[in-house]
């Protein structure tokens, strides 16, 4: 890639580089101090695609190269030499515009271990305050733990269907409590997700929190199809940030920060923007050709994603399910409940049951998760729905142990970078995926599930060893989309750590990465809500607010 800057740079007081979960709340919130002015860049288009909004139209926005990363990892020998998909978020809104739009935020212990690790500040008592901030939560609802004045409308399932019951008191049956509410300090349990949907429609971070603050205020200068190439820096200190047009490939300009340049990326464009502009491994800096900044080892490290596979199962004649009702004269009647403002398979996150629970007896808290809906995909995959009634029971493990890397393989930025996440390489996660599928196929079949399941589809019902499960896991096994990691948080003396605790980059001035690549370790949830409460309290620290005072 060439080409000359176009004209002198801009200047602002913070460039903000992505516009996902975390950095529409960065610009948002730093848009609330009288005098400040924002650039806020975004790779990708405006969202203004109507599958974006409409919830069942992810399927659609998922696999479109316009609106979506279409990446995919190196071949893993954990997933037996196969690459798996990994489509992330390139629009406003990053991924939160095309996710499944679930809000867990995980356990008290998953926090708590930050703070142990030597991340003052991040300990559950510490970020609680930010996850009740972010939440508009619909309903009753327990305000020592949930919010209700956020950004993010948090709702309940309003689309409740027997199969869905009989499978959480089929859960129920076999010892698994009901947990109305997994959100208020005790996840095990089953019951139903709480989605960011309200009145049929979704709710991303770039249209509650973006969107609004621009028709407020004119401080955030919104700049879409802008890919971040480079950060510009003065000796060790962050000056801006050089970017190339999308529409040409070829237009490059620059834009100047005053006070800070803030990563919010990605866990896999973050890591790679750092590496091109010189911050990461001298090694790989050196292999790349790109002068080193600062050498910093752990840049594009520790990264982990949740690996899953789905169990489908067949459903018994006179039962419909999603797979029937998002077809033919079906599909226009969904339409119109929802056009209505009824509930409807339209207005729905792919997962709707949750089943959190331990894959040993004698564990403390869960470290398993189950989803269920009544549909099912072709091999498992979310993509095309099977031709007969189905359902579908999904698992992961919470905190993998398989760590994996993302580096940068050319100095153009079109070039995709290398992601390797090493799934189901640890002994440990072996253990627990194997545990996993034993308890989704238990599930799927207790006694109040056998009035709907014929069948299980997927895997063979007679495959049983332990050794045939995991293969089976290992030539299915996919992305669940919750990547972290790369720029993990530690203190100074951790020769891992890329920023410090209060996410500023070791060893250079003025650069700050706010997104999910700072998680030092997996969340046992989806990551979206994490890392809205990450950016919360990153916004309050880059602002020089302390403690929240209104909680």
């Amino acid at each position: 890639m060439s080409g000359d800057t176009a004209k002198p740079a801009d200047t602002f007081d913070y460039v903000v580089i992505g516009t996902g979960a975390a950095g529409s709340v960065i610009a948002a919130r730093l848009a609330e101090d009288e005098g400040v002015s924002i650039c806020a860049l975004e790779s990708g288009p405006p969202d203004r695609h109507p599958y974006i909004h409409l919830p069942a139209g992810f399927i659609k926005i998922m696999f479109n190269p316009k609106y979506t990363w279409q990446f995919k990892t190196e071949p893993g020998e954990g997933v037996n030499g196969r690459q798996v998909i990994m489509p992330l978020g390139r629009t406003v809104g990053g991924s939160s515009s095309i996710n499944g739009m679930v809000i867990n935020r995980g356990q008290a212990a998953d926090f708590d271990s930050w703070a142990q690790s030597g991340n003052r500040g991040w300990a559950y008592r510490d970020v609680l305050p930010y996850f009740r901030r972010f939440e508009r939560r619909l309903g009753d609802f327990d305000p020592a733990y949930r919010g209700g004045d956020g950004n993010i409308p948090v709702s309940d399932l309003d689309w409740i269907h027997p199969i869905c019951e009989a499978f959480i008191e089929g859960a129920q049956s076999i010892g698994i409590p009901r947990n109305p509410d997994y959100n208020s300090g005790e996840q095990p349990g089953v019951g139903y997700f709480q989605r960011a949907i309200h009145r049929g429609w979704r709710m991303s971070a770039g249209r509650t929190y973006l969107l609004p603050a621009m028709k407020r205020t004119r401080r955030i200068d919104l700049r879409t199809r802008a890919r971040a190439t480079s950060i510009i820096f003065e000796g060790r200190r962050a000056v801006g940030v050089r970017f190339v047009d999308e529409r040409d490939r070829t237009t490059i300009r620059e834009v100047r920060a005053r006070r800070e340049v803030i990563v919010c990326a990605g866990t896999i464009n973050t890591p790679r923007l750092l590496q091109l502009s010189g911050i990461g491994p001298r090694r790989h800096l050196a292999e790349l050709g790109v002068p080193v900044i600062h050498d910093l080892a752990g840049v594009g490290e520790n990264f982990r994603d949740h690996c899953s596979v789905r169990v489908v199962a067949r459903g018994r004649p006179g039962h419909l399910t999603m797979n029937e009702l998002t077809r033919g004269v079906r599909l226009w009647g969904q339409a119109l409940r929802w056009a209505t403002g009824r509930p409807s398979v339209l207005a729905l996150s792919p997962s709707l049951v949750h089943c959190f629970w331990k894959s040993e007896p004698e564990m403390d808290g869960a470290d398993l998760q189950v989803v269920f809906t009544p549909a099912s995909y072709k091999q498992g995959f979310v993509s095309l729905l099977d031709d007969f009634p189905g359902m579908s029971c999904g698992v992961w493990q919470h905190r993998p142990e398989s760590r994996g890397y993302v580096r940068a393989t050319s100095l153009d930025p079109f070039v995709d970078p290398a992601i390797q996440p090493n799934y189901l390489t640890h002994p440990v996660d072996q253990r627990a995926m194997i545990k996993g599928i034993r308890l989704a196929r238990r599930l799927l079949r207790t006694e109040p599930m056998s009035r709907f399941v014929e069948r299980e589809t997927f895997p063979d019902p007679a495959m049983e060893s332990d050794a045939d499960i995991l293969n089976w896991a290992r030539q299915y096994g996919a992305s669940v989309w919750h990547l972290i990691g790369t720029a993990r948080m530690g203190p100074r003396n951790d020769p891992a750590a890329v920023v410090d605790h209060k996410l500023r980059v070791h060893g250079l001035e003025r650069l700050r990465v706010v997104d999910a690549s700072i998680m030092p370790t997996m969340p046992s949830a989806n990551t979206y809500a994490s890392t809205l409460m990450i950016a919360e309290k990153a916004a309050d620290m880059i602002r020089g607010r302390s403690f929240p005072s209104d909680f």
